[in-house]
């Protein structure tokens, strides 16, 4: 005799969980294969043209040439390099810094005001980039409301510069990238259980002790993607350097836009475009191994 199934019954992967995901799948699928082949594309082009070559006339040729890898060698991009990734790490510093006593108490102490606070964070920075990096360089210039304030009260002294310095850079770095610092911690302390907090005030008594020991390691997964998303973008940008820098200021961003746009050697600016994506790629790769580490250590 053959068993038959109940009317009303569903064989494993024909429900209708099983359906949305197919056609969630099938709805992803061009836009996926879309942007993939774009940056595909993009990646193949601008390697090939790290090999090439320039013609009198400055425009690029494609070739086998390594003078412009050997090129990169020169301490000069060296100390560029370093000086971009030094002011990411400090812009990441700054920010989770900034960023984890806001999104502690809008997720923790901002009630039914939660959803209006996280806005008035957001909405600001759906204006232009540049049109913000702009109005920041106006706010610390020599002749600023900052310097002018903090002479008053004595803080500043007439010869104090923000601008063109390198913390005038990282400040615009900062302005500029917080709210993808902000976000990814105020989801991780809104999903954190805060009976948590409760019984570290039990264990390790005062507020301070408390937040390092249970709420930091909570939520580290939270700051671990703040990073990377501030990271990211910061090392690769030069509008803040443009504005709020000086030449002894210059990032990695300023030298691959001078190549493609000023100097007319876009084989060299696709070289150094390579350099910043590799340095890119193994900090995505740090974070990624990071990432599934916690993961096996939640599964144990």
């Amino acid at each position: 005799m053959t068993r038959r199934e109940p009317s009303g019954a569903t064989r494993p992967g024909r429900g209708p969980s099983a359906s949305g995901a197919r056609l969630w799948t099938w709805l992803m699928l061009p836009g996926t294969l879309w942007m993939t082949g774009f940056l595909l594309a993009s990646l193949v082009l601008v390697a090939t043209l790290a090999f090439g070559t320039t013609d009198p006339l400055g425009n690029p040729r494609f070739g086998l040439n390594f003078d412009n890898i050997a090129t990169l060698a020169d301490p000069a991009y060296s100390t560029v390099l370093l000086r971009s990734l030094g002011y990411a790490l400090l812009t990441c510093a700054v920010c989770l810094a900034v960023a984890y006593p806001v999104a502690y108490t809008i997720a923790l102490h901002g009630g039914r005001f939660k959803n209006a606070l996280i806005a008035a964070i957001v909405v600001p920075f759906f204006a232009n980039y540049l049109v913000r990096m702009y109005g920041w360089s106006v706010v610390l210039s020599d002749d600023g409301p900052l310097l002018r304030a903090l002479r008053a009260v004595g803080i500043a002294g007439d010869d104090t510069k923000i601008l063109q310095t390198g913390a005038g850079v990282v400040a615009g770095l900062v302005y500029g990238f917080i709210v993808f610092m902000i976000i990814p911690l105020y989801a991780a302390l809104e999903r954190m259980d805060t009976s948590l907090i409760e019984a570290g005030r039990d264990l390790y008594g005062g507020p301070l002790r408390t937040f390092l020991f249970v709420t930091v390691p909570a939520t580290r997964q939270g700051a671990a993607a703040g990073c990377v998303l501030v990271f990211l973008p910061a090392m690769g940008d030069f509008v803040s350097a443009q504005l709020m820098g000086g030449p002894d200021q210059i990032m990695i961003g300023n030298l691959i836009q001078d190549k493609f746009f000023q100097g007319q050697n876009w084989p060299l600016g696709s070289a150094l475009t390579m350099l910043l994506m590799a340095v890119l790629f193994l900090g995505m790769l740090g974070y990624l191994r990071r990432t599934r580490k916690d993961e096996a250590e939640a599964a144990r």
